[in-house]
C-alpha cells in the first residue's frame, strides 16, 4: 500500500491499492440527489476522479475549484469529486462556489470506493487525498495517492494524463 500521512503521522489505508494499468475497480457512490451511481454510469468517458477528506477543508475546496476550472480545456472528460461528506453538504457546497463543471460523490454510506481504491484511512474514516484518470475502456491511466493528505495533488501531470487518456 502507499505510504500516507496525516498532518505528518502516518496513516493505515484499507483496501486494495490501485496501479496504472488494471482495470478500474467497481464503485458505488451517492449524488447530491441521493441517487446512487457506479463505474458503469461513466461507461464510454475519460474520468479523471480527484479524491478529498472533505470538501469544506482549505486544500480540498482548492482542490475541487482547480479541477473545476480546468475541466472546460480537458475536453471530454468527466471530473468527480469523491470525499465521504454527506451529500447535502457537499450540494450546499457547490452551490456556494459555483461549481458547475464537475460532479460531487459521496462515498459517506458504506466506504465503498475507499475500499475499493485503496484510500479509506483506517484511523480516521475519511479518504486518503488521490487522483486517478481512468479511459473510457475502464482501464487506469495514472494514480496518485498524495503522501501527506493535507498537500496538494501534482495538477499539472494529472490534468496531462487526463487530455492523453482523451
Amino acid at each position: 500500500m502507499a505510504n500516507v500521512t496525516f498532518q505528518h503521522k502516518p496513516v493505515t489505508l484499507l483496501g486494495t491499492e490501485v496501479q496504472v494499468g488494471q482495470q478500474a475497480p467497481h464503485f458505488r457512490l451517492l449524488r447530491t440527489d441521493l441517487q446512487e451511481v457506479t463505474l458503469e454510469d461513466y461507461k464510454g468517458k475519460v474520468k479523471l476522479i480527484s479524491v478529498v477528506p472533505s470538501i469544506d477543508t482549505g486544500v480540498c475546496a482548492e482542490q475541487t475549484k482547480r479541477f473545476n476550472e480546468e475541466a472546460s480545456a480537458i475536453g471530454n472528460v468527466q471530473v468527480l469529486t469523491i470525499s465521504m461528506d454527506l451529500p447535502f453538504a457537499q450540494k450546499r457546497w457547490v452551490t456556494e462556489h459555483n461549481i458547475d463543471k464537475l460532479e460531487t460523490l459521496s462515498d459517506h454510506r458504506d466506504a465503498n470506493f475507499g475500499h475499493q481504491y485503496g484510500v479509506l484511512i483506517k484511523e480516521l474514516r475519511l479518504l486518503a487525498r488521490a487522483i486517478f484518470i481512468i479511459d473510457c475502456n475502464d482501464k487506469v491511466q495514472y494514480v496518485e495517492y498524495v503522501s501527506e493528505v493535507s498537500n496538494h495533488p501534482d495538477y499539472v501531470t494529472a490534468l496531462e494524463a487526463a487530455k492523453k487518456a482523451n
